[in-house]
């Protein structure tokens, strides 16, 4: 039976390669885009199975009106793939908060109230899945991303939480983690901050050099990320966390290390703070 997806931000990367896969492969799909005439050539590419939807992650009426459009068009929402995002490169304490704020609400209250605006559909179809595409910066913090880090932590334990609250009612939920993949992320999609402290030369600057020296040659391919995220929604028993690149790999075995390593040293101490009255 064919599945009706709901993709945000599918002008580029991730949304628009799984965009063009899923409806090659016969589903339908509603294409989300902040700008409508950026996803022109899918819809008349696949004018059957492809509904337009102006949809700002930011507005909520926007976000309404197109959960209501799809369901008035297909009937139902199969699949959410929270893709909409951006990035943002600066030391922590270089970073200006109006760009953190935008940043948070595209990335994790942007996403939630996708989340809120599906539900009831998915609830009563006793039926669903969501993808929410965080990363492996969700997992292991970098120097020079910390507050893009902190939205994808964000994303993760809402995630989390969501999967086991909704998965008595048999909607399933995954986490999508990425590492570099060739996708708009580390150029237009993401803004530097203006701030320059040089104390932080040597890690964050130069983390956020090597990320823009990397755009456009990250090993990562965002069709082969399309075609893993197919196979996870049309998985039985999906994960709940899906590491997509051999560098999210790596690093996600590095973070369980250095939480290893600290758990066990310090076990002692952690053991020490309980008091149980006797």
């Amino acid at each position: 039976m064919k599945k009706v997806w709901l993709i945000t931000g599918c002008s580029t990367g991730f949304g628009r390669s799984l965009a063009i896969a899923v409806l090659r492969k016969g589903d339908f799909v509603a294409v989300g885009s902040r700008n409508t005439n950026d996803i022109q050539d899918i819809i008349q590419q696949f004018p059957e199975n492809a509904l337009p939807l102006k949809l700002d992650v930011t507005k909520i009426e926007e976000i309404n009106q197109a959960v209501e459009q799809t369901i008035q068009r297909f009937q139902k929402i199969d699949v959410l793939v929270n893709n909409a995002g951006v990035g943002y490169f600066g030391a922590v304490e270089e970073s200006e908060d109006a760009a953190i704020r935008n940043m948070f609400d595209i990335n994790v209250f942007g996403l939630g109230d996708m989340i809120k605006a599906v539900l009831p559909q998915m609830r009563l179809q006793r039926s669903g899945h969501i993808l929410n595409i965080a990363s492996i910066g969700g997992l292991r913090s970098y120097p020079g991303v910390g507050y893009y880090n902190a939205t994808k932590y964000a994303v993760d334990g809402l995630s989390e939480a969501l999967y086991k609250e909704v998965s008595p009612l048999g909607i399933k939920v995954t986490i999508i983690a990425p590492s570099g993949f060739r996708t708009d992320w580390a150029g237009r999609s993401a803004n530097d901050t203006k701030v320059h402290i040089d104390d932080y030369n040597a890690t964050a600057r130069k983390n956020m050099g090597d990320i823009r020296l990397s755009s456009g040659n990250q090993p990562g391919d965002p069709d082969r990320a399309a075609q893993a995220m197919i196979q996870i929604v049309e998985t039985e028993n999906p994960p709940l966390r899906l590491l997509l690149g051999a560098g999210a790999l790596r690093g996600a075995k590095l973070k369980l290390e250095e939480l290893k390593n600290d758990f066990e040293n310090w076990a002692t101490l952690t053991e020490w703070t309980d008091n149980p009255k006797v």
